[in-house]
């Protein structure tokens, strides 16, 4: 780039100087066989040659001008440049930049533009002439030879600097990488309350480092969940199972088995029953796929629930209006609906109602019933699993403590939930929500 910047001034330079020469030779400044003026600008030489290839006026020796040849401008120009090779094989300063401007011929008055093989002018015309500039390209050479030396002498230093720079750069940069794997490295099983450093401010790192923390407390709340299920579980089922052993020890100690107590063993054993069944459900619930959806009447659920139940503990009654139209797994929409069923009837003490009714975007089962209700304050926590709010809502009512907790998973199943409602004349009103056929609704 340097080189053909600084070819492209002297060029111009020495366009002018030919330029210059022949305007004075047309103006009879000169006449032939003179002495041109020196140039200026650097143009080491200028000259004026007739048709037959005689100089005719010179700025400086002749002798020292290159070998011009048949150098002319073509046909339409006025002007030719170009670069000449050295005169002896080795000598770089002889390179030389040369512009060829047809001469305009004297005599007459007005000259007239002569090009290679121009015609004569008027009488007394002296032929066509050529003016050659020449600039021998020594700056040229030493500029170009001295920028390569150094670019070759300071790439190398450069090109070291620069990766070692972006080596340091991307090394500062992916530090917080680092220390987010060394973090997640250690979080182990019996450490999930371990974190990774948080490095701030709101770039790609930082956010990387909190949706790291943020799934890692997830992971924790979830591990600590399910330990916590594993407990309860395992207490629940404990419970039966030793009052079973302990029934069939005193039955087996008579002489004859006791019908009493054979019999309450086979009512654990059927509770024990009803619980593994249910926590083969929650599993199910929390790791399966989603249910495929498929129209459902929520009021028709509700009649068949009732008819399936042909003597209650107290009367049960459903109000639907119209049918409600959803879409969802209605196996599974059974299942919840009975389980609210069944958690009214037994604490009802008059009656249960339930209501099916479409709102908004929205299909609505509602179950009321007129029991001691469940207090402001654990209207969220009834929800839990193996959650028993007091006596009368204890083992002895029959529940396994599951029922809300699977009610709840599946309407959520179904991108709804399952709330508990003040019952307007008290009581306990169980409300599951889950997006109608005509749209998604909005919790």
């Amino acid at each position: 780039m340097l080189r053909a910047n600084i070819l492209d001034n002297t060029t111009g330079r020495t366009e002018l100087a030919a330029r210059k020469a022949a305007a004075q030779f047309d103006a009879r400044a000169l006449s032939p066989g003179g002495r041109l003026p020196t140039p200026e600008g650097g143009v080491d030489l200028v000259l004026v040659r007739d048709a037959a290839g005689r100089t005719v006026a010179a700025s400086g020796d002749p002798r020292d001008a290159p070998d011009f040849g048949a150098l002319l401008p073509g046909p339409g120009d006025d002007s030719r440049s170009t670069v000449l090779p050295p005169a002896r094989p080795g000598d770089l300063r002889r390179a030389v930049v040369v512009v060829a401007t047809p001469g305009p011929v004297g005599g007459g008055g007005a000259g007239a533009a002569v090009g290679a093989g121009g015609a004569g002018g008027a009488d007394g015309e002296r032929g066509p002439y050529a003016v050659y500039a020449a600039t021998v390209l020594g700056d040229v050479d030493d500029a170009t030879r001295a920028i390569a030396a150094g670019l070759l002498a300071g790439a190398p230093p450069l090109v070291a600097f620069a990766a070692a720079l972006a080596w340091w750069v991307t090394g500062h940069a992916l530090r917080p990488v680092t220390a987010i794997r060394t973090g997640l490295a250690a979080v182990t099983a019996s450490e999930l309350d371990r974190r990774v450093p948080d490095p701030g401010g709101a770039d790609e790192m930082a956010r990387l480092a909190r949706t790291v923390n943020d799934t890692l407390d997830r992971l924790e709340r979830s591990d600590a969940r399910q330990r916590q299920f594993t407990a309860d579980a395992s207490h629940e089922l404990r419970n039966p199972l030793a009052a079973v052993r302990s029934r069939l020890e005193v039955a087996l100690a008579g002489e004859r088995p006791d019908r009493a107590s054979v019999a309450a063993a086979l009512a654990d054993t059927e509770r024990l029953q009803r619980i593994a069944t249910d926590l083969l459900l929650l599993a199910r619930l929390d790791g399966g796929p989603a249910p495929r959806p498929e129209p459902v009447d929520l009021a028709l659920l509700a009649a068949e629930d009732a008819a399936r139940r042909p003597a209650p503990r107290v009367p049960l009654r459903v109000e639907a209006a119209a049918p409600v139209a959803a879409y969802g797994n209605p196996a599974r929409l059974e299942r919840a609906l009975a389980n609210l069923v069944d958690n009214a009837v037994r604490h009802a003490a008059g009656g249960v109602v339930v209501r099916a009714r479409a709102c908004g975007d929205w299909a609505e089962l509602e179950v009321i019933d007129d029991g001691p209700g469940i207090p402001d304050a654990d209207r969220t926590r009834v929800f839990e699993r193996f959650v028993r709010l007091d006596a009368d809502r204890g083992r002895a009512a029959g529940g396994t403590g599951l029922g809300l907790a699977i009610a709840r998973e599946i309407a959520r199943a179904h991108g709804g939930d399952v709330r508990a409602l003040p019952a307007p004349e008290g009581g306990a009103r169980l409300r599951l929500r889950i997006p109608g056929a005509g749209g998604g609704g909005g919790r």
